[in-house]
């Protein structure tokens, strides 16, 4: 099983919080791993959160909740939480999406990602689009979330975030490190 959903990480009113820390320390344009702008492949603006000060908490419910997870599901062999909390605002101006990718990459931390958790921060009927779809197996399904729900998921899985088409979601996202797979 390479995916494992986390009911109610955060409450309505906590995903909100999130957003407003996001906007408050600016977001800005998304790239790729490298700092590569490619619209075909992700168009999103994002802000990164720090796991100290105003966030500390969001971490802190995010390791613990992916400790346990990891014991259920995963049984992998992680080292910490290397880069900071993303946020992704997904715009229906912009069609944000995302298009099928593996969150491993050639750079010296990406090629160390083996968990993925994405939480849900906006409310589904508040958008249309902007679907999250993992491809595990062959077999691509839509991580159905509601608000403050989350899914972790190794982080060789390929998905995506179609087009928004109507309204604005927002995603949290963060990665797991460890040594590489073998």
């Amino acid at each position: 099983m390479f995916t494992h959903v986390i009911k109610s990480l955060f409450t309505e009113a906590e995903a909100g919080e999130i957003v407003r820390q996001a906007r408050e320390s600016g977001l800005a344009q998304a790239s790729l791993v490298g700092g590569a702008m490619h619209h075909d492949i992700r168009r999103a603006q994002i802000a990164w959160l720090h796991d100290e000060g105003p966030a500390d908490w969001v971490m802190q419910r995010v390791m613990s909740a992916v400790a346990e997870a990891n014991r259920e599901t995963f049984n992998f062999r992680l080292e910490g939480f290397e880069e900071r909390l993303q946020v992704a605002a997904y715009d229906q101006g912009e069609q944000g999406h995302f298009d099928w990718h593996s969150d491993m990459g050639g750079g010296p931390l990406a090629a160390r990602r083996k968990l993925t958790i994405v939480a849900q921060l906006t409310r589904p009927e508040e958008y249309e689009g902007g679907e999250l779809q993992l491809n595990p197996a062959g077999q691509p399904f839509t991580a159905s979330l509601g608000i403050g729900d989350a899914i972790l998921f190794a982080s060789f899985v390929l998905h995506r975030v179609t087009p928004v088409t109507s309204g604005l979601r927002h995603s949290l996202t963060c990665w797991v490190h460890g040594p590489e797979f073998n």
